[in-house]
């Protein structure tokens, strides 16, 4: 008879995201991950299949709760600008707060450029993002809170690259003057 899991599988989930959005993919061994997960290797490995799928899993957790905090929050918007202007300001505070950490997204984008599981993930959350974005641009195009000729799908694109690029700029240790002035700037798109 197989014996019960003695861990949490979403703690350690979120633990393991934690490492790997500190340290990255590479310098994450899997002596770390036992370490942080307070388990075995044969645990580790029962539980999740390898380290390869733990990193899936953790980026998996990420995308679902920064994504879809950023979806529950247009979707639920009645002034997108202000919407959009509190989201960006957050993703701006969050890097000023930890710039070493950056943005988990931006992190596997770039490290594991090479894994396409990575990619597709990496792509599919920002196509989901944009997509909100495009939607929450329409309802204030109907709303009359947004002009009528502007391209909301245009205007997403650019404002999901925007992010991707505020994100890297945190990562890059640029000050505070300087974000909060790219994202007064990039808001200046939606006049």
């Amino acid at each position: 008879m197989a014996r019960p899991r003695e861990f949490d599988i979403d703690q350690a989930v979120d633990r393991a995201m934690d490492l790997f959005w500190s340290r990255g993919y590479a310098a994450t061994s899997l002596q770390d991950l036992t370490a942080v997960l307070g388990i075995g290797s044969g645990s580790l490995y029962a539980a999740f299949g390898s380290k390869e799928q733990l990193y899936a899993r953790a980026l998996e957790r990420y995308c679902s709760r920064n994504a879809g905090a950023l979806i529950a929050d247009l979707e639920s918007a009645t002034d997108v600008r202000s919407a959009l202007r509190a989201a960006l300001t957050a993703m701006a505070e969050a890097d000023l707060c930890d710039p070493e950490r950056g943005c988990f997204l931006v992190n596997a984008a770039t490290e594991r450029s090479a894994d396409p599981e990575t990619v597709d993930k990496v792509a599919a959350t920002l196509r989901l993002v944009e997509s909100t974005i495009a939607g929450a641009l329409e309802r204030a195009q109907a709303r009359g809170e947004l002009p009528a000729d502007k391209d909301a799908a245009g205007l997403a694109r650019f404002l999901t690259t925007f992010i991707q690029g505020l994100r890297v700029m945190g990562k890059a240790r640029a000050d505070r003057a300087f974000l909060e002035s790219a994202v007064a700037n990039a808001l200046t798109a939606l006049d």
